[in-house]
């Protein structure tokens, strides 16, 4: 069975507006072999919105750098999954509008052959958090401090604490730091 990969960049107080938000060459690196890594990508109509039409640009823009452009690559080349209530439908390729039944969607992606399942944003995160499908966790955490705006897992409301543990850890010359963790199971075994 597939994992589900949460995967985010936040700055250290956990404010996650994305338009305040910068990264650098090596989360940027950091993410694009996340990227290619995955067979699947999903996102809410938001954050959908914020990476379209933005990467796919980006791939062909000339003042791009390299890095940008790898990202834009592997961002373009994989299938994507999009939860909305609102958009209709999308002209970009790879990808799939989805209205209802995120459960379901979910479960029936894990049980497919491939690569993992790479989810990013607030909202869908949330949910999925809240129904227990998220398999492992990737927070890039910089070395600042937002101050303000809508922080993670503010909507998160569990019936008991989500238990994880710290799978591996990667200091940035930036200051910034990519944890990974394992959501530990019922017998408190890493999955």
């Amino acid at each position: 069975m597939r994992k589900l990969i949460f995967a985010i960049n936040t700055p250290r107080d956990g404010c996650v507006d994305h338009t305040s938000q910068s990264v650098d060459d090596e989360a940027l690196a950091y993410f694009t072999q996340l990227t290619r890594d995955s067979g699947v990508q999903v996102f809410g109509r938001k954050t959908w919105q914020l990476m379209v039409p933005y990467w796919p640009e980006a791939a062909t823009d000339p003042s791009s750098t390299k890095t940008e452009r790898d990202f834009a690559v592997a961002f373009n080349s994989i299938e994507k999954v999009v939860f909305s209530r609102s958009l209709k439908s999308t002209e970009y390729h790879e990808t799939r509008i989805v209205a209802t039944d995120l459960r379901g969607e979910i479960l029936n992606l894990k049980k497919k052959d491939g690569k993992n399942i790479l989810v990013g944003g607030v909202d869908i995160p949330s949910q999925l958090i809240q129904l227990g499908l998220i398999d492992e966790y990737r927070f890039v955490v910089g070395p600042n401090v937002a101050g303000a705006g809508r922080r993670l897992f503010d909507s998160v409301n569990l019936p008991e604490t989500l238990e994880l543990d710290l799978v591996e850890s990667k200091v940035f010359g930036s200051g910034r730091v990519a944890l990974r963790y394992s959501k530990r199971s019922s017998t408190g075994e890493i999955k």
